[in-house]
């Protein structure tokens, strides 16, 4: 095998799928989690109970894209968008947690899941459109929803609120970025473990990573690199299984054609139409969207004066929503509350233990 193809088998797979700023409300500390503490909230890792609504949307280009809402119809909504190489399933810890009280949306990316692939170039553009297109089918007309991204998620709802101002003004409540970023996502990525006199070849190798077209193996030796390369090495074992699970389901062409179409995102622009409270969460030791990439989207958002908090979660890689559940979890309701309220609580930059 090719030294290509083999670091291409042991790393594509990851999902990417992002100065202090404000008044620090908790100390900083180390992460002392273990597994047997994380069980707890692992539970909610299971199939939800309940049958979701099938919602159709089908894009201007006739993609087919699959979208559910869970809980009652008339909860307030939250629209979760998920990243590189997820699907609907990836929610499932959020769904589990806040259905039986809001209405939660979420749907398959592009050519992720059962949504189809369409005829259009993968590209910034198309995932602000889906959104649009998203939003549009699944919120009601007079309700505002809290908008989720994760990764390439947070990376969307930049793009649709630079290619969709007016819809963004009338319908997101309230904004919520996680482990994402705007750009120099492949010159910042620490993903590819490379010493320093190799970094000059740091783009050309993650150039590979992302768009190596090749099925992913499984086994107990690829989880061991996914915990400590995407997650953390504290993540349990149910945590990883359940994330890789989800990122081994991508096909290897989808994979390859979006992770191309991410290193040429620059999308910092778009936050200047977020006229809504903006949560920003990263993980401390995130590898595929390392802090630098929040602590930009921080800055940018603290300049136009929409930031509400930051969220640096200590001990968690670059799934967080998986990793550190409950405080995920907290931070979504908060903001879902914070939003229909209508004003920012300007809660500023907060260092949690995981």
């Amino acid at each position: 095998m090719s030294p290509h193809k083999s670091l291409a088998r042991t790393l594509s797979g990851a999902g990417l799928g992002a100065g202090a700023v404000g008044t620090f409300v908790a100390a900083r500390r180390r992460s002392h989690r273990s597994e047997r503490s994380s069980s707890g909230s692992d539970l909610l890792l299971a199939t939800p109970s309940t049958e979701p609504e099938v919602i159709p949307v089908t894009t201007a280009d006739g993609a087919q894209l699959r979208v559910h809402a869970y809980g009652p119809v008339d909860g307030d909504p939250i629209v979760f968008s998920h990243g590189w190489t997820c699907s609907i399933e990836y929610w499932y810890p959020q769904i589990n947690a806040l259905s039986e009280k809001y209405r939660v949306i979420a749907y398959d990316q592009r050519g992720h899941g059962k949504s189809e692939m369409g005829e259009r170039e993968p590209g910034a553009d198309v995932l602000g459109d889906d959104l649009a297109a998203v939003i549009a089918a699944a919120v009601a007309p007079r309700r505002k929803a809290l908008i989720v991204g994760h990764s390439m998620g947070g990376m969307t709802i930049m793009a649709w609120a630079s290619r969709h101002p007016k819809q963004a003004e009338r319908k997101a409540s309230a904004v919520l970025l996680a482990n994402t970023g705007a750009d120099h996502l492949v010159s910042e990525t620490k993903l590819v473990p490379l010493p320093a006199f190799a970094a000059f070849a740091k783009d050309a190798v993650a150039g590979v990573v992302l768009g190596a077209p090749v099925p992913l193996p499984g086994g107990a030796m690829t989880r061991g690199i996914f915990r400590n390369r995407v997650m953390s090495p504290t993540s349990s074992r149910r945590q990883v299984e359940f994330a890789q699970r989800i990122i081994l389901a991508c096909k290897g062409r989808v994979r390859a054609q979006w992770g191309l179409a991410l290193a040429k995102f620059d999308l910092l622009d778009g936050l200047a139409n977020l006229n809504v409270p903006v949560s920003v969460i990263g993980g401390s030791i995130d590898k595929l969207t390392p802090p630098q990439h929040s602590e930009r989207l921080v800055a940018e958002l603290e300049r136009n004066g929409n930031l509400d908090r930051f969220l640096m979660i200590e001990g968690v890689g670059h799934l967080a929503n998986i990793e550190a559940i409950d405080q995920f979890n907290a931070e979504v309701i908060r903001l879902r509350s914070l939003g229909k309220r209508g004003r920012r609580s300007r809660a500023g930059l907060a260092v949690v233990a995981s």
